[in-house]
């Protein structure tokens, strides 16, 4: 028991996160971190007239912003057996033999088109922090300056052609969760009860 204890104390020294409350990180000393997942835009298929806009549009989205940010690119190799194997589940479930061998050709297809290659996704977040220097600040108080932030953030990206949605509770802790534990991430989901336990803060 004290093992665990001692574990648990060492990894969330590490992680550096208190808790996890309304759709906010809450790290010591009174920091908090509010998380936006973005869509991308490609650069170089633009025209030399349009790049010249982004890049006067980014100038004042960044001169713009109510506080630093941090920008994070996320890569990921996907894993192309559980969603053949989802596919062979669905071949299970079909009657039509002609439909049956489609899917199986199609999973042959998916097999032979990334043998030896790596599939990466990319996905894409910023990060919004706040400090509070009282600490009796109310955490409404405290919410109420991030999701401020929040919203000069999203419309500025917004202007910039893009999309943007803050991260919920339950996906924050998954993305930790896959920084942490990529290889158990891709065959273990964070969901359900567990989820709720950590969300509640009574886990073991």
């Amino acid at each position: 028991m004290l093992l665990n204890k001692s574990h648990k104390a060492s990894s969330r020294r590490q992680i550096q996160i208190k808790e996890v409350k309304d759709n906010i990180l809450v790290l010591p000393d009174n920091q908090y971190r509010l998380i936006l997942e973005t869509s991308s835009i490609n650069f170089e298929l633009k025209s030399e007239e349009e790049q010249d806009v982004l890049i006067d549009s980014f100038q004042s989205f960044l001169n713009a912003l109510p506080c630093p940010l941090q920008m994070l690119i996320r890569v990921r190799e996907i894993d192309i057996e559980a969603y053949i194997e989802q596919i062979t589940h669905n071949k299970n479930t079909e009657k039509e033999e002609v439909y049956r061998e489609q899917i199986d050709s199609y999973a042959a297809f998916i097999r032979k088109v990334v043998s030896g290659n790596k599939i990466l996704s990319r996905r894409f977040y910023v990060v919004i922090p706040y400090h509070s220097i009282d600490r009796k600040h109310d955490f409404s108080i405290i919410s109420e300056h991030l999701n401020l932030s929040r919203d000069i953030v999203m419309r500025g990206i917004e202007k910039l052609g893009m999309k943007a949605r803050q991260l919920n509770s339950i996906e924050l802790l998954d993305l930790f969760y896959s920084f942490y534990n990529q290889t158990a991430s891709k065959t273990q989901e964070l969901k359900g009860q567990t989820i709720e336990t950590i969300l509640q803060n009574t886990y073991a």
